[in-house]
């Protein structure tokens, strides 16, 4: 997926430099200048198709979740150009160097919109053609085959399905109808070149794991890879249920050296003290909506889990009236909390009621990127529960992460479950980079007010 999404970028970026020099050939009607045209040392160049692409990725041209219809397509495109250029008026105007005509770039960027939703539109197709896309069979008729199946429906075409194969103990709980051939059939099934990818998803492996006709699949050409790992490689997220302690053993991932702790440290460091600058004429504002909205304090104060199980005082704006659980007790909040007050609902549609985490984030206590804090209470009653939920503690807390940005609030064991897939992706797949698009994503989140209760 990553490397889709880095093609289609290398072609957004070919298409803005092609039409800011289209942009310029039109409208100045004149001899092409490399000079005028790049600016000093390119900035004008640079700043153009970095702005575009950022925009493109602000809308979310590059979001591979669903098919976007070519409608919805074209209205991404727009807005894109439209932020786009508004980014850019103002950066001119900060940095006039860079500047180009209002007329030039208007045009430039009109020519780079039609040729962005053709170039996405063909993209699309060319993904979805049978031909092209990755025909993958599923060795396995049982609920673990399913999950296999369910994921392949989420990649946007660039995996088709082409049958399950019945093993010989597996339990069917698939339709009989998709089931092309059984244990026997695997090699002439491949050997035909009717799918390239075959995924191993028997519920039960003890026994009945046939190994040789595999290997000959494996020498045949075609690719193998067990449920949990394409599970993974298409939705961003690991099937918590079906992994035993082995994969986490020999699977690649799960290493955070001394080296990178450093280095997500200073970026934590970074990031929360430019947090604290940008947010401090929002404090006495935050401040006054708070206080005259209901009685009580302004901040809140709560013990939350930390890394490696230790708590720690977490600290935010208080959004719920005060002693809200004095009866209640520990307990998720819901659509429509009652105990949320009418200023608590904007803070946490905008997440503002976060930003005194970014103190938390200072002290040591979190990152700004990593898995979710919960409440001891829950911690306790989830690890009783739920497979894996402790190892989400093998890192420090954040403010923001990537079950933050890819699912809603949750609000029940089930949710729990699910942003643990989220969580220990994270944790296997950590860099320095999964941390940016995280940052850049999380942006988009506070923007569009997403999930917050």
């Amino acid at each position: 997926m990553q490397r889709l999404t880095f093609f289609l970028v290398l072609i957004d970026a070919l298409l803005a430099i092609l039409a800011l020099v289209l942009g310029y050939l039109f409208y100045f009607d004149s001899t092409f200048n490399m000079i005028t045209f790049l600016g000093p040392f390119g900035l004008r160049l640079a700043v153009f198709y970095v702005v575009a692409i950022f925009s493109a990725y602000f809308c979310e041209m590059y979001r591979w979740t669903g098919r976007p219809s070519q409608l919805d397509l074209a209205a991404r495109t727009a807005i894109s150009i439209m932020l786009a250029f508004f980014i850019l008026s103002a950066f001119y105007y900060i940095f006039p160097v860079t500047m180009i005509g209002r007329g030039y770039l208007s045009l430039s960027l009109l020519i780079f919109g039609g040729f962005q939703l053709l170039a996405h539109l063909v993209f699309l197709k060319i993904l979805r053609l049978p031909r092209l896309a990755n025909q993958v069979f599923i060795m396995g008729v049982g609920p673990l085959a399913q999950a296999v199946q369910k994921s392949l429906n989420q990649s946007t075409g660039r995996y088709v399905f082409a049958g399950f194969i019945q093993p010989p103990a597996d339990i069917v709980t698939v339709p009989r109808a998709q089931i092309v051939g059984h244990i026997d059939d695997i090699t002439d099934l491949v050997g035909q070149g009717k799918a390239s990818r075959l995924v191993v998803a028997i519920t039960e492996r003890r026994g009945v794991l046939p190994v040789r006709e595999l290997l000959r699949c494996k020498f045949e050409g075609a690719d193998i890879v067990d449920a949990v790992s394409f599970y993974e490689e298409t939705n961003g997220k690991l099937l918590i249920e079906h992994i035993q302690p082995s994969w986490f053993l020999y699977s690649d991932g799960f290493r955070i050296t001394p080296f990178w702790r450093f280095y997500k440290r200073f970026f934590d460091i970074f990031l929360s003290c430019l947090g604290i600058v940008l947010a401090l004429p929002l404090w006495p504002l935050v401040a006054l909506l708070v206080r005259f909205d209901s009685p009580g304090p302004i901040f809140f104060r709560q013990t939350r889990v930390g890394e490696r199980e230790k708590p720690f005082t977490i600290y935010k704006i208080r959004t719920m009236r005060q002693n809200a659980e004095k009866e209640s007790g520990a307990v998720w909040a819901t659509e429509n909390d009652p105990r949320i007050t009418h200023v608590g609902k904007f803070l946490r549609k905008t997440r503002l009621d976060e930003i005194p985490q970014l103190y938390n984030v200072l002290k040591g206590d979190m990152s700004f990127v990593g898995p979710r804090p919960e409440r001891p209470e829950f911690v306790e009653r989830l690890n009783e529960k739920i497979p894996y939920y402790s190892k989400r503690h093998f890192m420090k807390p954040g403010v923001t992460g990537w079950a933050q940005v890819c699912y809603p609030y949750g609000a029940s064991d089930e949710d729990a479950l699910e942003k643990l897939r989220y969580d220990l992706y994270y944790i296997k797949n950590y860099s320095l980079l999964l941390d940016f698009l995280i940052v850049l994503e999380t942006v988009k989140v506070v923007l569009f007010g997403r999930g917050g209760r």
